[in-house]
């Protein structure tokens, strides 16, 4: 969208100092608004205002001190998988204009639904869907491994740009481990099974597995992880609950590291087989965590587990132990702070015997020592019970009360929003009745906005405002507040929108103010700037 080119004419308020963090540009970003070249009128001091009370005399500008009410939060993310063709693309030979249509569909349903996350798996096996010289094209995305779609594009570059434009982040969802999935055709020359076959191990389901303790392993998935954070404009890196495989995936057998086993113990290792497996994925979960924030600081690092973590914890629980299993202490992690966001996968109803979603939040959320975004994956597509949309709208309700103002939950998957007819309405006159802001990142420093400036024109029956910030690259989307008859009312706006027509009068009542605020990609907030309506 082509955004307005604004020229200030007047600069209220204090100049701000403040101490840079230095953080590195991706090469590769959604288009930057036009700068402001115009130089600034020096402002004159104004008085300073020491009452608190919001009727307080504005003064002669129309700026005016008030208190604006609390922008709502909570995360609401959506996974949409690629492997398999599961949710996108849903077919590996849709033409590039097909691919484009499909996204931008599933964009503009998340954005009508109040949505501000997707979850994007752009490497499902080894492979890309992007642009990469250090892994092959995805099998599914073309058809065959290695080719380049037709006419060329950058998907994962198509979908960072979409979902911004739509207010919505964009997570790139790795999986770290898996060399080959078994619905990915026979792998070919160009497959990483061949060309790091020294470190690939064949399972007995057809599938390939990276063997995690192998230092080789380590260094190409972080070179992967690291190239995707430095090129694009990505706002989060995310893993899922893969690890070690699952033990079904080599029918029932031990997974077969003897390699790296026997070189471990040849060298004086003394840990026990288990914990061996364990530590490597400790150490690898803790480097990619710190050099995602080496690299870009305001990015994020989430991991979605399996939902429990070793049976009897809390008591009662029963099922699978991604401790034994997977190798996963996914405890520990959470524990060291070594993710931003945790989103155990609670896909069992609420009133399930051995794994009830209360118990097992309010557990996660008492390991939560670091105080880490917590946010479950919810069964939205398959949980078994008889009224779907009903069980996910109690679950996120539920998740409210235990997390409180740091809410949130991602959906498994986008199909679980669209396969039931009533999900959407349920959840959109419901709990996503209005747009939420993310929660704030406040344990990662980040430069901090300026106030905007806000220019108001009387344009009859409407007041025609605009408003900007000199650090608009900073900027990720606005709120504008509008006060009808002593009522403030609230709208999240994207970056592009940088003006807006409003009615002076709506409904019988007769507009008041407005106010702006700006808001960064960790969802901090710049101090605001209101204006009388004359």
């Amino acid at each position: 969208m082509r955004m307005n080119t604004l020229k200030i004419i007047v600069l209220s308020g204090f100049f701000t100092s403040f101490i840079g963090c230095s953080t590195q540009n991706s090469a590769v970003k959604a288009s930057t608004p036009v700068k402001n070249s115009t130089k600034p009128a020096i402002p004159k001091p104004p008085l300073p205002i020491t009452s608190t009370d919001p009727s307080a005399i504005p003064p002669k500008d129309d700026t005016f001190r008030t208190n604006l009410p609390e922008i709502k939060r909570e995360f609401r993310g959506a996974w949409i998988a690629s492997v398999a063709n599961i949710n996108w693309p849903s077919r590996n030979n849709l033409s590039v204009d097909q691919q484009k249509a499909e996204a931008i569909s599933m964009l503009d349903m998340l954005k009508d639904n109040n949505f501000n996350a997707v979850i994007f798996q752009v490497r499902p096996s080894a492979d890309a869907l992007y642009t990469s010289n250090l892994e092959p094209w995805s099998y599914f995305l073309t058809g065959q491994t290695g080719a380049a779609p037709y006419p060329n594009y950058d998907p994962l570059q198509f979908w960072i740009e979409e979902s911004h434009k739509r207010g919505l982040e964009l997570h790139v969802w790795l999986n770290p481990y898996r060399a080959h999935h078994s619905n990915g055709g026979s792998p070919n020359s160009l497959s990483m099974v061949n060309k790091l076959s020294d470190i690939v191990i064949r399972l007995k389901n057809g599938m390939y597995w990276f063997d995690p303790a192998d230092p080789k392993t380590q260094g190409h998935v972080s070179n992967v992880v690291k190239d995707i954070v430095t090129r694009y404009d990505i706002d989060a890196v995310h893993f899922d609950d893969y690890f070690y495989p699952y033990a079904t995936y080599n029918k029932g057998a031990d997974f077969p590291d003897n390699k790296t086993w026997n070189a471990y113990v040849s060298n004086g290792g003394t840990l026990t087989r288990a914990d061996w497996r364990r530590d490597n994925v400790n150490k690898f979960v803790e480097r990619i965590y710190k050099e995602i924030h080496a690299e870009k600081n305001y990015v994020r690092f989430g991991i979605s587990p399996f939902g429990i973590w070793k049976p009897g914890y809390p008591e009662g629980v029963t099922g699978s132990s991604q401790y034994d299993e997977l190798y996963a202490d996914a405890k520990l992690w959470l524990n060291k702070g070594w993710v931003d966001y945790f989103s155990p996968q609670l896909y069992w109803p609420i009133e399930s015997k051995g794994q009830p979603f209360e118990g097992l939040l309010n557990w996660w959320k008492s390991e939560n020592t670091m105080n880490r975004h917590l946010w479950p994956g919810l069964n939205t597509v398959e949980i078994k019970t008889s009224d779907r949309p009903t069980e996910i709208k109690n679950q996120i309700e539920i998740s409210r009360q235990v997390l409180g103002k740091d809410a949130g939950e991602i959906h498994w998957s986008i199909a679980g929003l669209t396969k039931n007819a009533n999900m959407l309405p349920t959840l959109k006159n419901g709990p996503y009745k209005e747009k939420a802001l993310v929660p704030k990142t406040s344990w990662i420093k980040a430069i901090p906005l300026q106030t905007p400036t806000l220019f108001i024109n009387n344009n009859g029956n409407f007041a025609q405002i605009s408003w900007s910030v000199k650090n608009i690259k900073e900027v990720f989307q606005w709120v504008l507040f509008t006060q009808y008859n002593g009522i403030w009312e609230t709208e999240i706006l994207t970056l592009d929108q940088l003006s807006r027509e409003i009615p002076k009068n709506k409904d019988g009542k007769v507009l008041n103010a407005v106010a702006v605020k700006a808001i960064d990609r960790l969802g901090n907030e710049s101090d605001y700037i209101a204006k009388k309506i004359k």
